[in-house]
């Protein structure tokens, strides 16, 4: 069982930035997709950010230009740089990571919360 423990969350001002990380304990093997969801108060969640294990990304339009998701696959671990954060990225932020082929897996973090306030 493979257990992913995020961190970087907490308070920043409007305009700041943050990073958050999400480590696996385990090797993370075949085709597989990194993701950060998040979700803020009332609001179901919603996906900000995913990488595929070739490389490419999607992002919500919302953190587009702001938000970069990267990967390193020695350290099993996926990260959120977020820049010129806003009151409205106010959220728990949630790592998942999912095989896309068999065996298929699906992992989810604890989730770290993140809230731009000033």
């Amino acid at each position: 069982q493979v257990q992913l423990v995020e961190s970087g969350g907490g308070l920043v001002q409007p305009g700041g930035s943050l990073r958050l990380s999400c480590a696996a304990s385990g090797h993370i093997f075949g085709l597989n997709f990194m993701g950060w969801y998040r979700q803020a108060p009332g609001k179901e969640r919603e996906l900000v950010a995913g990488i595929f294990s070739r490389g490419p990304t999607k992002y919500v339009d919302s953190v587009e230009g702001r938000f970069t998701i990267s990967r390193d696959d020695v350290g099993n671990t996926v990260y959120l740089q977020m820049n010129s954060l806003k009151p409205e990225d106010t959220a728990v932020y949630y790592c998942n990571i999912r095989t896309l082929a068999p065996p298929l897996y699906d992992y989810w973090g604890q989730g770290t919360q993140v809230t731009v306030s000033s």
